[in-house]
């Protein structure tokens, strides 16, 4: 097999592969993010800090959704241009 046609299904693959993993990891941080926030309501009578640290959690892994969402739309320009 040329070593075009080997590096051309092995990217296919990659790209297949990544963009079942992109889905799956922007819904499970989404879980996260209102696991955090529903724990920060929670906790709030109990303590502040507390509260507000998983406040916090929750908008980084709203952030990093954020920025999963990015990385799947380029992969799906990038899927489109092959």
């Amino acid at each position: 097999m040329p070593p075009e046609r080997g590096t051309i299904l092995a990217m296919s693959d990659v790209q297949g592969k990544l963009h079942i993993l992109l889905d799956y990891w922007i819904e499970h941080n989404r879980e996260h993010e209102k696991e955090f926030r529903d724990w920060a309501q929670k906790a709030a009578s109990l303590s502040t800090e507390v509260a507000q640290q998983l406040q916090e959690a929750a908008a980084s892994m709203a952030a990093a959704s954020n920025d999963l969402t990015k990385a799947r739309q380029a992969l799906i320009k990038s899927m489109q241009r092959r």
